[in-house]
C-alpha cells in the first residue's frame, strides 16, 4: 500500500521524536527551564500584542531565568509548515518552542504527531480555566485538544452600537429581524468569506438548525443543504430590511464599523467583546455605545498556545505556558489598556486578591452581560456555507 505525504510525516515524528514523559513534578520542570530560551512563534500584527509578549518575557526572565524570543510571524500556517519540514528531516531540536494557534493550524499539527503532549492539564495554573463555562478552551473548533495545547484567551461574536440610538439591543436572530424591519436600510454584516461575515451567518446557522448535534461533525453537502434550510429562510426574510435592500454587502468587517461611526449604521460586529471598548476610549464612537451578546449565546472560540513535539526548550515552554495561564498575566492581557484579549480563567476560582485583578475593567462600551459561549461549528461547515452564500446572494 503507497502511502500519502502526510501519513510518511506522521510515521516520521511517531518513530523520531516520541512524545517525552513529563518530568517528575513541577519543581523538577522549573528547574530544567531556568537557563532555556523559548522561541514563541505568535502573530505581531498589533502593537499592544506586541508589548504583552515583551511584558511577558521580562517576567519569565526575572522569575525563572527563561529568556522568550518573539518570533513575529504573519500566519501561524507557516509555522505549522516549518515543524512539519524539521521533523520530516529528522531535526531533534527544532526553531520554534512555543507557538500561537488555534484552529485548522492545530488539527494540522495534531493529525501530523507534531505537537508535544499532553502538558496542558499538568500546567499548575490550568486548575483555574473555567473549562465548564467556557467549553472551548477544550475543544478548538471542534476538535478536542487533549492537553496538546494550553488556552491562552477567548474571542466570541459580539454586537455594538450607539445605545442612545438603539434603546434595547436585539438578543436574538429572530429579534434582529424584528430590528431591521424597523430600520431599512440601518443593518448589514460583511460579505463572506470576509470573517466576520461567515461568522454571523454561522450564528444565524446555530441559532436556526433543527438538530445543533450536527454541528461538531463533519458535514457532506446532501446533509448540509437540508440542514441549512433554516439558515436561508431566515437570511431571504432579513436581506430585504438590509443596507441597500441586501443585494450589496460590505466587504470587510472594517467598513461595517466605519459605516457605524459615521451614522450610516446602527448596530456592527466584532469578534473581540473589548473592541466596542476599546473604539470608544480612541475617541472612534460615542460614550453612549453599548456592545452586546445573543442572551443564547453567541459563536466563540478559544486561541492556544502549543509546544511543538520536537521544541529545544520544552520544559521552559511549559513554564512559560504556565505564566501565561496566572491570574496576573490573565489580568494584564484583560486590560482594555493594555490588550482588551477575554480571560479563559474561572474568576470564582480565584482566591479574593487575585479575583481582585480583574475589578475594574468595566469601560463604556464593555459588554455589560456577557453570554455564554457556542462552540464553533466543524470546520467543514465553512467552505459549504461560504459556497451556498455566493451563490444564492453573491451576485
Amino acid at each position: 500500500m503507497k502511502l500519502t505525504r502526510r501519513a510518511l510525516t506522521s510515521l516520521a515524528a511517531a518513530s523520531a521524536f516520541a512524545r517525552p514523559a513529563l518530568a517528575d513534578g513541577w519543581a523538577a520542570i522549573e528547574a530544567e527551564a531556568k537557563g532555556q530560551t523559548v522561541y514563541f512563534n505568535a502573530w505581531a500584527g498589533a502593537d499592544t500584542i506586541n508589548a504583552y509578549i515583551a511584558w511577558a518575557g521580562e517576567q519569565l526572565k526575572a522569575r525563572h531565568g527563561i529568556t522568550l524570543e518573539h518570533v513575529k510571524i504573519t500566519d501561524a500556517a507557516e509555522v505549522v509548515r516549518r515543524v512539519r519540514d524539521e521533523v520530516k528531516a529528522g531535526k531533534a531540536q527544532g526553531s520554534v518552542d512555543l507557538v500561537w494557534i488555534n484552529g485548522e493550524n492545530f488539527h494540522a499539527m495534531k493529525e501530523d504527531n507534531l505537537l508535544f503532549g499532553p502538558f496542558a492539564a499538568d500546567l499548575p495554573n490550568f486548575a483555574l480555566v473555567d473549562i465548564e463555562g467556557k467549553p472551548t478552551t477544550r475543544i478548538d473548533f471542534a476538535e478536542a485538544t487533549e492537553g496538546l495545547e494550553s488556552p491562552w484567551g477567548m474571542a466570541q461574536l459580539t454586537f455594538f452600537g450607539d445605545g442612545a440610538k438603539i434603546g434595547t439591543p436585539p438578543a436574538a436572530m429572530m429579534e434582529l429581524l424584528d430590528f431591521a424591519k424597523n430600520a431599512p436600510g440601518r443593518v448589514t454584516y460583511p460579505a463572506p468569506p470576509d470573517f466576520h461575515g461567515t461568522t454571523f451567518l454561522k450564528q444565524v446557522l446555530v441559532e436556526t438548525i433543527a438538530d445543533r448535534a450536527l454541528l461538531p461533525m463533519s458535514i457532506d453537502a446532501e446533509t448540509f443543504k437540508k440542514a441549512s434550510e433554516p439558515l436561508f429562510e431566515f437570511l431571504d426574510q432579513l436581506h430585504p430590511s438590509l443596507w441597500r435592500e441586501g443585494k450589496q454587502f460590505p466587504p470587510s468587517q472594517a467598513q461595517v464599523k466605519q459605516m457605524l461611526a459615521d451614522g450610516e449604521l446602527l448596530m456592527a460586529l466584532t469578534f473581540n467583546p473589548n473592541e466596542p471598548a476599546n473604539l470608544v476610549a480612541s475617541g472612534e464612537l460615542a460614550p453612549s455605545t453599548i456592545a452586546w451578546q445573543h442572551s443564547g449565546g453567541t459563536i466563540g472560540n478559544t486561541h492556544f498556545v502549543a509546544i511543538p513535539v520536537n521544541a529545544s526548550a520544552k520544559a521552559a515552554a511549559q513554564v512559560t505556558a504556565n505564566f501565561l495561564l496566572s491570574p496576573e498575566a490573565q489580568a494584564r492581557k484583560a486590560d482594555l489598556k493594555v490588550w482588551g484579549d477575554p480571560t479563559v480563567l474561572d474568576l470564582m476560582k480565584l482566591s479574593s486578591a487575585d479575583a481582585a485583578l480583574f475589578t475594574g475593567r468595566t469601560a463604556p462600551g464593555a459588554v455589560a452581560v456577557p453570554a455564554p459561549t457556542i462552540p464553533e461549528p466543524h470546520g467543514s461547515w465553512v467552505p459549504l456555507i461560504e459556497a451556498a452564500w455566493l451563490e444564492r446572494y453573491g451576485s
